[in-house]
């Protein structure tokens, strides 16, 4: 579990991270080794879940040695799928990760949305959803884990 605390509005306990793989974790299907180290101690914190479509029909071997879930989506409508299974594992105790026009919804409804505006770009609804926007997934991931980085981003 992770203390998310915003200065002006609360105290959340976070027991769950969703992050989006392609564009948001992964460049053209990879992940960076500095990226699994960061999932990898996220992972003992909160549960964390992928959640993809699976373009390249590899996702799972990609991250055969981290500590996630891997939630694979059906073709067609996958932002509404993203917010169903958002909804599923509860909103007010969930951050959600992400970059494209089917995140915009998880990035919006969840307790703390974070669109990663990275080599491949994001959406404007993705950043206009967020509540924080990074241009890594590094410093997505250090967001959730520096529990100062929250108070000074947030603050009311």
């Amino acid at each position: 579990m992770i203390k998310l605390e915003i200065p002006g509005k609360g105290l959340y306990l976070v027991e769950n991270v969703i992050l989006d793989f392609n564009g948001t974790i992964a460049k053209d299907g990879r992940i960076h080794n500095k990226v699994k180290d960061r999932i990898s101690l996220l992972g003992k914190k909160v549960k964390v879940y992928i959640l993809t479509a699976d373009t390249r029909g590899d996702v799972e071997e990609k991250v055969k040695r981290l500590p996630v879930q891997v939630v694979k989506l059906e073709n067609g409508d996958e932002a509404v799928q993203k917010l169903n299974f958002l909804k599923q594992i509860g909103p007010e105790k969930t951050i959600a990760v992400g970059n494209g026009y089917n995140d915009h919804l998880m990035l919006k409804e969840a307790l703390l949305g974070i669109a990663v505006i990275g080599p491949e770009g994001a959406c404007k609804e993705a950043i206009l959803h967020a509540d924080v926007v990074v241009t890594d997934p590094l410093l997505a991931l250090d967001f959730i884990l520096k529990p100062l980085r929250h108070k000074a981003t947030l603050r009311r």
